[in-house]
């Protein structure tokens, strides 16, 4: 299998996932964080809505330096607007997973802030650690956000106990 159809089923199975966290994040709950550490709500769901089109810098793109790249953070307004956010990011991102041959995929890739390195490495590892399994780890804050707030859990990996 080419390693573009083996990271686009990956993000094909993670996609629906994802959209059912945002989809349940509450909109009158948006300033909320559960600790002074924590990102609120509204951010956090922002923010794993915005990483749905950041696979398409991983793919495209030597590199990224935040500095430099004129990116602003979408600012929560709704569970329906940021579910939109993520669809309309991942479309362009699965187009261009099919047209990534294999060697490119070795390539190296590095994402920084100015001189600061916060990733450098393969596209590869970039895709997966700062892309794929970035979004991951954030919608599974988003879970515990939604359960310390009483809202039901999706099911992600089997069945939620808000689902079963």
């Amino acid at each position: 299998m080419k390693i573009s159809n083996f990271l686009a089923t990956e993000l094909e199975y993670e996609l629906p996932r994802t959209r059912a966290t945002l989809e349940r994040v509450p909109g009158d709950k948006a300033g909320w964080a559960p600790h002074a550490k924590s990102m609120p709500l509204g951010k956090l769901a922002a923010h794993v809505a915005q990483l749905g089109g950041f696979g398409l810098t991983v793919a495209t793109l030597p590199m990224l330096d935040f500095m430099t790249a004129g990116m602003k953070p979408l600012v929560f307004e709704s569970a329906a607007q940021v579910v939109q956010a993520l669809e309309a990011g991942t479309a362009p991102v699965q187009a261009a997973l099919a047209k990534i041959e294999d060697a490119a995929w070795s390539e190296p890739w590095k994402l920084c802030v100015g001189e600061r390195v916060i990733f450098e490495g393969t596209r590869f590892a970039g895709w997966r650690a700062m892309y794929l399994n970035h979004m991951v780890h954030h919608r599974a804050q988003l879970g515990v956000y939604l359960r310390i707030l009483g809202v039901p859990v999706p099911s992600v990996y089997g069945p939620s106990a808000d689902e079963s």
